[in-house]
């Protein structure tokens, strides 16, 4: 890779220890702080699940913006490096919250930050390599993150597990490791920030806001026009909800099921260590079949995941589970990310993948939402878990139906120009 490619998949790296903090260790803590002020489990999987889609709704909302604004000629990189730091500071003053409230109210403050900088991470794609290695470039990302991720939550793993062994307090041993993972994140993104050039912008003009809301108006009209982003856009926003409820409500499940949490968060170690060689894997299958054959696999065997989940009884089911989402979400994720980029005009990435994020935060604020629901109402959290198969569902229908409007269009072109390429 080029140098510019290494250092934009340096911050995977740094960013993925904040969502492995997010999807292991930090919900056992919450259930710790629930705990001590007395909720149920039913009421602590329901909280946690409420304050993620509280942070994911007000990405989606402020998303469009932010990507429209980030087009602009050099906007991305600063408005990137705030969300960042939103991100960083807000991860580390996790490690001094008390109250379960306070905790969640931090929580959603920076899981904001996070998922607002992936919009223009993501968008920084087309600047960093071509669209003959988009594939591969983001299928590394996703597969260092994973592996490189694991270096923070071993430690911070050690600390919290060993906290008693070396004379330390719970509180104490999860302020260090916010700590570890907040300079972890900030650190990683350093090299990126040092070299990263916008190359694909539209040109600055005054009133930089109201004209980014214009611009937002425009694309969403063209959205409309533009079937086969439209129609991608409406599949992923179904099947990323399942993807993204799993990776936020994992541990909160199994917690909620009763299972040991050392063994959790050893299952969701191997979870990362199985992604890292399946990402690679999926990026080098995509230059041997069609990107859009290797989503479809993938959004079928989450489906297969989603039904399993229902049926999850014992601690060993849930490492079977861990395994599975390992090899399939790297792929679906790295897959989905650079088939977009490809299809949408490289000046605009922010505000197409802006979009794109809204439908990727919606979806996760839908599936969280049910299910933190449908667990209160019924009583029981796998029904709830299971209500996410539908959406597998219904995004490999609307998927399938994309690709199809994509080889009527190139069907429309043969014919127009024949063969040979002459009209």
């Amino acid at each position: 890779m080029t140098k510019a490619e290494r250092n934009w998949v340096l911050y995977d790296v740094g960013n993925s220890a904040f969502v492995l903090l997010v999807s292991t260790i930090m919900p056992i803590y919450f259930n710790y702080l629930a705990g001590n002020a007395g909720l149920s489990s039913v009421d602590y999987l329901a909280y946690w699940g409420y304050a993620t889609s509280a942070a994911t709704i007000i990405v989606a909302l402020l998303g469009p913006v932010f990507g429209t604004l980030a087009d602009t000629k050099g906007l991305k990189k600063p408005i990137f490096t705030a969300t960042m730091l939103i991100g960083g500071i807000g991860c580390l003053a996790l490690g001094f919250a008390r109250q379960w409230m306070v905790f969640l109210i931090i929580y959603i403050i920076a899981k904001t930050g996070f998922s607002g900088s992936l919009i223009f991470y993501d968008s920084m794609l087309g600047d960093v390599t071509t669209e003959e290695r988009m594939d591969n470039v983001s299928s590394q990302g996703y597969a260092w993150g994973y592996i490189g991720s694991c270096v923070p939550f071993v430690l911070c793993l050690g600390i919290v597990l060993g906290a008693g062994k070396i004379g330390i307090s719970m509180e104490l041993a999860m302020m260090i490791s916010f700590a570890i993972v907040a300079v972890w994140w900030i650190g990683a993104t350093i090299p990126l920030l040092k070299i990263y050039k916008q190359k694909h912008y539209v040109e600055r003009k005054p009133r930089a806001i109201r004209n980014s809301f214009k611009r937002l108006g425009v694309t969403l009209k063209n959205v409309r026009n533009e079937k086969k982003i439209f129609l991608f856009l409406l599949a992923f926003f179904f099947y990323i909800d399942g993807v993204y409820t799993i990776i936020d409500m994992a541990t909160a499940y199994g917690t909620a099921l009763g299972f040991d949490s050392t063994k959790l968060l050893l299952a969701l170690l191997v979870t990362q260590i199985v992604a890292f060689p399946f990402a690679i894997i999926f990026g080098k299958l995509a230059n041997c079949y069609k990107t859009e054959r290797l989503i479809t696999i993938c959004i079928g065997a989450y489906l297969g995941i989603a039904i399993f989940a229902i049926f999850l009884r014992e601690q060993w089911q849930f490492w079977v589970l861990a395994i599975l989402v390992g090899i399939f979400q790297g792929g679906i994720q790295a897959l989905s990310r650079s088939y977009f980029a490809k299809i949408i005009p490289p000046e605009k990435s922010g505000e197409y993948f802006g979009l794109m994020d809204i439908c990727g935060k919606g979806a996760s604020f839908l599936g969280t939402t049910v299910i933190s629901l449908i667990s209160q109402v019924t009583g029981k959290v796998n029904i709830g878990v299971g209500a996410i198969s539908v959406f597998f569902v219904l995004g490999m229908i609307v998927f399938r139906m994309a690709t199809a409007e994509e080889k009527g269009e190139g069907k429309k072109v043969r014919m127009r120009f024949g063969e040979d390429g002459v009209s």
